[in-house]
């Protein structure tokens, strides 16, 4: 089922959101994480800028939401201090560190209706009756929930129950928004509207900072501005999220945000004044952006699976050859994979020749060199 888009915010939201834009940025200083002798989460320096949406991003186990967890205050740390705004919270208990937080299990109250859901917080904080009917009506409203204040999380669809939840957080004018893969149990439909929503909420509030743990590379690519991408504990990469989606740092960034095609090559000629390196892949000469290489070094040529073309144009100057191993028609998109020398190579095409060639056919794939980088060959972070 699909909920209503988010209504724009009141001068009041508006005012607050400038407000909580002033000191709402989040600083973690060499912060430690550890249950016992286990280390979970090793020293973690990073920023998040106010109204800026960061998504934390990783396998399981990476200490994505560990790093959430020990800004809400659920979480100690061994060592190091965190600070929002100009206030080191720390040693705070989660009530006053100013934030809201959405996790993916809704956690709402089953026996209140939504209005008394929304209103929990403020309720908690002893607002006074006026300024609670006041915060709560302009929170559903932001949402677009004002019409259902009066109904049961039973009688709202998983859509729904998620946007009370996130009303229930905005209520209190947080200063950080924490949002702890709030998507993960709503059916695919759904999670598509509400990762649209949430992004209109965020343009409606841009004074707003949100930390976003999620596991979906989609979710973090639409919504964030900046991306982290965790690996042991680790931040292993973090910057703008186009930036780290054309030119990942290196193997695991390539590989976990998105598809990526990593051809081994060896570096033929250094990069010049605009920055294209020239490398050889077996007696193909291709050209990517590179990052200091030197002449001789081993490296590996990165390029999306939809930036690879299967015809020839003043762009796409680079060109190598594979061998059709499989087809995958998937409606708007047909995938195709390709044995390169070796490695595997998929294309993601919306248009494509009118009788494709039968697998076990050789087949030229064509790339711009402004859609490819170089990258180090070893998989390290």
């Amino acid at each position: 089922m699909s909920a209503a888009a988010f209504t724009g915010p009141s001068v009041t939201d508006i005012d607050a959101a400038k407000v909580r834009g002033a000191g709402s940025n989040v600083h973690f200083d060499k912060v430690v994480v550890a249950y016992g002798a286990h280390v979970v989460l090793h020293p973690l320096t990073l920023d998040i800028a106010p109204g800026e949406i960061l998504a934390m991003i990783g396998p399981s186990g990476s200490g994505k939401t560990t790093a959430l967890r020990a800004v809400a205050g659920f979480v100690r740390p061994a060592s190091g201090r965190i600070r929002i705004g100009a206030t080191d919270v720390t040693d705070l208990p989660p009530y006053e560190r100013g934030l809201g937080m959405v996790v993916q299990n809704y956690a709402l109250f089953p026996h209140m209706r939504v209005e008394d859901n929304v209103a929990f917080g403020l309720r908690a904080q002893g607002a006074d009756k006026a300024l609670i009917g006041e915060r709560v009506k302009d929170a559903l409203a932001t949402v677009g929930m004002a019409t259902f204040a009066r109904r049961y999380p039973r009688e709202l669809s998983g859509g729904q129950q998620q946007r009370v939840a996130i009303a229930r957080a905005l209520a209190v004018r947080p200063r950080v928004l924490l949002l702890d893969e709030p998507l993960s149990a709503l059916d695919a439909q759904i999670r598509r509207n509400m990762v649209e929503e949430i992004a209109r909420l965020h343009r409606s509030l841009p004074g707003l900072t949100i930390l976003y743990v999620t596991h979906d590379q989609t979710e973090a690519l639409t919504l964030a501005d900046k991306i982290a991408i965790m690996r042991d504990g680790r931040v292993c990469s973090h910057g703008p999220t186009t930036e780290l989606y054309r030119r990942p740092p290196n193997r695991f960034t390539a590989e976990f945000l998105g598809r990526a095609n990593l051809l081994p090559v060896t570096v033929a000629e250094a990069a010049g004044p605009k920055g294209f390196a020239t490398a050889r892949h077996g007696d193909a000469v291709l050209t990517g952006a590179g990052r200091g290489e030197k002449v001789g070094d081993k490296s590996l040529l990165c390029i999306r699976p939809q930036h690879l073309s299967l015809t020839a144009d003043s762009e796409h100057t680079n060109r190598i050859v594979g061998t059709l191993r499989e087809v995958h028609w998937q409606g708007e998109l047909t995938h195709l994979v390709l044995d390169v020398d070796g490695t595997p190579v998929r294309v993601s095409a919306t248009k494509l020749p009118m009788a494709l060639p039968e697998p076990g056919t050789e087949v030229p794939l064509f790339f711009a060199p402004a859609d490819t980088s170089l990258l180090p060959e070893d998989a390290g972070v």
